[in-house]
């Protein structure tokens, strides 16, 4: 513990987005308390907030300085110092505030400054049936001792379990959680889609039963603070849950366990800006803990990691019980349209293969990319498209409600009846969404029970679980949805998949593209056949010969990887070099244009004979969201550190930054 007489001032971090410390004085009455990782409050201007204790000084950076007013935590620090070095590495690399990456641990009570709090009605946990270990295969028994080894003697090391759909990767993430638990450490599991949680939670709960704690932004303020509570207190070792639970307060780490490492999902939007797959490779660092990265279709960046040695790479290329991976069919969309002379939702082929399965008392679900009935309106006559007034991009229809929809801004109008533009009356809906499938699939099979899977008929608490409840219990006979029933799910009376549009996610402006192409379609035709019945995936497509699609056919990632990574490599893409991006962000759309000029050409003074790219600047693929204009640039270098070093330089150059918004993103996901 520091001597109390040396305790004359302390640097504190704040939740906002100014990247500096603040030192302020200890006052005598309070030396006791003031410790690294405890809360205070310090004045702030005119205001009163929540600070983060982060260290001691000998003497401060400015005179006349502010006193701590008072020291909120009595007795242990509500950041540890492990997860104090983590969400200091977080700051730097990610180009935060500290203290924003402090707030991003800790639930919000906590950031509120109140030292307890009670939900509104009394918990109640929710019984499991007990399960117990599987005897593994062979391919899971050699994964197991390595892992277990490297647990057993401490060593971070990272492991890239790359497992077809249906290998069993869950039952290998229990057992290596297992011994770990047998060596008194503790563990933590991300999956990456809240969806996913309450699958998660009855796989874990059901095999390690009170121990497991569970962490995801659906809980209410006051149940998320119990569970981190039991996980402080360490009646809890293993937390369960989405992207924050990385920052779980678990004693004795000694396994993380990233589930689907190559999602997106993983990647938070808002500031701190961090991915939680690369954010637990560096809090297992910290803690000598090993980590296991798990995926049918790894990142391109994971995969190139262990092609080059840097991660460990354990394969399981068979299904559990040796079952059959599910028999791929493509349907050319072009000659469907060909044959039929109008546009259909589904071709024949998967007409006919739902009818034969829900004959056989089957399940079927259905995946599309889009929410909504319609995509967009157009005019016939003069081609005028139905936008929102507030972000340059197309309204989508709904069908429930007889509304046009903006997804950015949520603003919402009638359909017109004539063109607004021309006056004509010949207005088309284009387009396919989830409602619009829901609605053919109930005309075509108006026995089947058909349910929507999609962010808007999910948006109530509570909703996740109930829709999948009720189709494990087969009270569904068809599932129809979003990327979010892609991936992690087990049903085994899915016997046939149906891939809507393949093509949705291949023609977006982005390096990725294909990745995430062959990546869905993977993970979706997983959902077939898990059970004792064969499964049949069909795709419908209008590009059946992009390498993204034809090697989803042969469930065969190394081929993709090997036609990625030469693209990848000849445009100088992650892997092999980070992306940094600075987007610029204001109503004025001159004002907007100009700064992003005027950094782009501060910046070039700065990464001069650097071994730094710069891209654009240019207005973002959706100019426009919610009244304000949107432009970015890019960089490209092999030290992000040193990157955001130049950015920081030139953004301290740059004037007129008055009515901007300006944020700096570190290996972005989407662009």
């Amino acid at each position: 513990m520091v001597n109390p007489q040396s305790k004359e001032f302390v640097e504190v971090a704040v939740g906002l987005p100014v990247r500096k410390p603040f030192h302020y004085r200890v006052p005598a009455s309070l030396k006791e308390k003031a410790e690294t990782g405890k809360r205070a409050w310090v004045p702030f201007g005119t205001r009163k907030i929540v600070g983060y204790i982060t260290g001691f000084v000998d003497k401060p950076q400015v005179e006349g300085i502010k006193e701590i007013l008072s020291v909120i935590d009595e007795e242990a620090p509500v950041i540890n110092a492990e997860l104090l070095a983590l969400t200091k590495w977080i700051a730097g690399y990610y180009h935060s505030s500290w203290g924003e990456a402090i707030e991003a641990a800790l639930p919000g009570p906590l950031k509120k400054g109140k030292i307890k709090t009670k939900p509104r009605h009394p918990l109640t946990e929710e019984e499991y049936e007990p399960s117990g270990n599987f005897k593994p295969t062979h391919e899971q028994d050699a994964a197991l001792r390595s892992i277990r080894e490297s647990i057993s003697k401490g060593k971070n090391d990272v492991y890239l379990l790359h497992g077809i759909t249906g290998s069993g990767k869950t039952e290998v993430y229990m057992q290596s959680i297992e011994s770990a638990l047998n060596l008194g450490r503790s563990a933590i599991v991300l999956v990456p889609e809240i969806s996913l949680t309450p699958q998660a939670v009855e796989r874990f709960k059901s095999r390690f039963g009170g121990i497991v704690a569970v962490l995801h932004s659906r809980l209410l303020e006051s149940e998320r603070f119990l569970e981190w509570k039991k996980l402080r207190d360490g009646t809890a070792n293993i937390a369960v849950g989405a992207r924050s639970a990385i920052f779980a307060p678990v004693k004795n780490l000694g396994l993380i366990v990233i589930d689907e490492e190559h999602e997106t999902s993983y990647k938070q939007d808002d500031a701190p800006r961090y991915n939680a797959r690369d954010v637990a490779i560096e809090r297992a660092g910290i803690a000598g803990a090993a980590v296991i990265l798990g995926s049918a279709t790894p990142s391109i960046e994971s995969f190139q990691k262990a092609a080059s040695g840097e991660y460990k790479l354990l394969k399981i290329t068979e299904r559990i019980e040796k079952r059959a991976l599910p028999k791929v069919d493509i349907i050319d969309m072009r000659q469907e349209l060909i044959d039929s002379r109008e546009p259909k939702i589904f071709s024949r082929a998967l007409e006919h293969a739902i009818s034969q399965v829900l004959n056989r008392r089957g399940q079927v679900m259905l995946f599309m990319n889009r929410r909504g009935f319609s995509t967009f309106i157009n005019c016939k006559k003069c081609g005028y498209v139905v936008t929102c007034k507030y972000c340059n991009v197309s309204m989508t229809y709904h069908f429930d409600t007889k509304k046009l929809n903006c997804h950015y801004c949520n603003y919402q109008v009638d359909p017109p009846e004539k063109c607004p533009k021309c006056k004509g009356g010949d207005i088309r809906y284009f387009g396919i969404g989830t409602q619009k499938i829901e609605s053919e699939a109930a005309r075509l099979f108006p026995a089947a029970r058909i349910a929507r899977m999609d962010t808007d008929a999910t948006s109530k608490r509570g909703s996740h679980r109930q829709i999948l409840t009720e189709f494990k219990k087969h009270k569904i006979d068809i599932l129809i949805g979003t990327q979010m029933i892609a991936k992690g799910h087990d049903f085994p009376r899915v016997t046939l998949v149906g891939v809507v549009s393949a093509d949705t996610a291949l023609n977006l402006p982005d390096f990725r593209a294909g990745e995430r192409t062959f990546n869905l379609l993977t993970q979706v035709a997983g959902r077939a056949g898990r059970g004792s019945e064969p499964g049949r995936v069909i795709i419908q497509t209008f590009s059946p010969n992009h390498y993204a699609i034809e090697k989803s056919i042969e469930h065969d990632y190394v081929g993709f990887f090997n036609e990625e990574i030469k693209f990848r490599r000849e445009l100088n893409y992650p892997p092999f070099t980070h992306i940094i991006e600075i987007k610029l962000r204001g109503r004025k759309e001159e004002r907007v244009i100009k700064a992003a000029h005027d950094l782009a050409a501060v910046l070039n003074l700065f990464i001069a004979g650097k071994a730094v790219e710069m891209v654009g600047p240019a207005p973002e693929f959706i100019s426009k969201i919610k009244g304000q204009f949107r432009w970015n640039l890019l960089l490209k270098g092999e030290d992000p550190a040193a990157v955001c070093g130049f950015i920081d330089k030139a953004l301290d150059n740059l004037k007129g930054k008055s009515g901007l918004i300006i944020t700096v993103d570190v290996d972005p996901m989407g662009m």
